[in-house]
């Protein structure tokens, strides 16, 4: 299966194309800038990552004489979120919602929960088990 975000997951996968995303994340760089804070690599390697990265679309490059600068590019990052974190946050909301129902009813029921808890328990342990114990079924 080709996935259009495949190349995005491919640049991401490689810890020196995330710290060079993390250095653009508040202002764009020039090349040179970029090759300045990884001076383990050679300016071919660095560019060779910035242009997997340009190829995923994350890095923007614009041109300004002879410099380049790099511009981070959310949008593909924001896919992905979209894409694998979406369902989960749906799912998760949708169960807090039904906690807070079912606690919002739980205060509203005499006799249970709110500032009476425990008054028309009439002396009972709590124990599991018992009726009108236990949680919430989400």
């Amino acid at each position: 299966m080709n996935d259009e975000l495949d190349p995005v997951f491919k640049a991401l996968a490689d810890g020196t194309r995330r710290k060079i995303l993390d250095l653009l994340k508040d202002r764009a760089q020039t090349t040179g800038q970029l090759c300045a804070e990884f001076p383990q690599l050679s300016r071919f390697a660095v560019m060779k990552h910035l242009g997997v990265l340009e190829g995923a679309g994350l890095v923007v490059v614009r041109r300004q004489g002879r410099e380049r600068f790099n511009h981070l590019n959310s949008v593909p990052i924001r896919q992905i979120y979209e894409r694998w974190m979406g369902p989960y946050a749906e799912l998760w909301s949708s169960s807090l919602l039904r906690l807070k129902d079912y606690v919002e009813r739980d205060i509203r029921v005499p006799g249970r929960g709110g500032d009476d808890a425990g008054a028309s328990d009439s002396g009972k342990g709590g124990k599991p088990g018992d009726k009108g114990g236990g949680g919430p079924q989400l």
